[in-house]
């Protein structure tokens, strides 16, 4: 049996005589198998009591959308798109690509809010080699953000200029064939 933990009753706050800044990191693959190595890592943080926010812009199938989150404990949220099915493919009909766009536009509004330390963008970099969120947008995401919030871009194809951009970059790939 887990107990549960209480949190403190008293509202501490950290005081460092430094600034942490937050990290761009890149997890990416010529695989689409390594996404339960980033949720582990972010299940791991949240239960540490860090506010985590995953976002699956690709995924669909589940009519979810940004007004129905997966809430993983009291500190991760879970947003897919709210679409019916998984994104392929760079054609979409208006109502998906109205979707996409409202995921992107809601998920840039959290992070300004400051309120996620760590934040995984699951498959933007493929909307964006699918010319359906610009590439020069999320780069002025990436600079507008609050300075303590780590990103993880995960995604089979990372443009050039977000590698550029990385602090950290890991490339998984296979050592030998089944």
């Amino acid at each position: 049996m887990v107990a549960q933990l209480e949190p403190p009753s008293i509202n501490l706050t950290l005081s460092l005589p430094y600034s942490v800044q937050g990290l761009v990191q890149v997890f990416t693959t010529s695989q689409r198998n390594f996404f339960t190595t980033v949720m582990a890592q972010a299940l791991r943080i949240a239960g540490q009591g860090t506010p985590v926010l995953v976002v699956q812009f690709l995924k669909g199938g589940i009519r979810q959308g940004k007004d129905k989150p997966i809430q993983m404990g009291q500190h991760l949220d879970w947003f897919r798109c709210d679409l019916p099915r998984c994104i392929d493919t760079p054609q979409l009909d208006e109502a998906e690509n109205e979707a996409l766009q409202q995921l992107w536009q809601y998920t840039t509004k959290l992070v300004s809010e400051g309120k996620y330390s760590l934040v995984v963008l699951d498959e933007l970099s493929l909307a964006i080699n699918f010319g359906l969120i610009p590439e020069a947008e999320v780069l002025e995401f990436l600079t507008k953000r609050p300075p303590h919030v780590d990103i993880i871009f995960t995604g089979t194809e990372i443009p050039m200029s977000i590698l550029d951009v990385a602090d950290q970059i890991t490339e998984i790939r296979r050592s030998h064939q089944p």
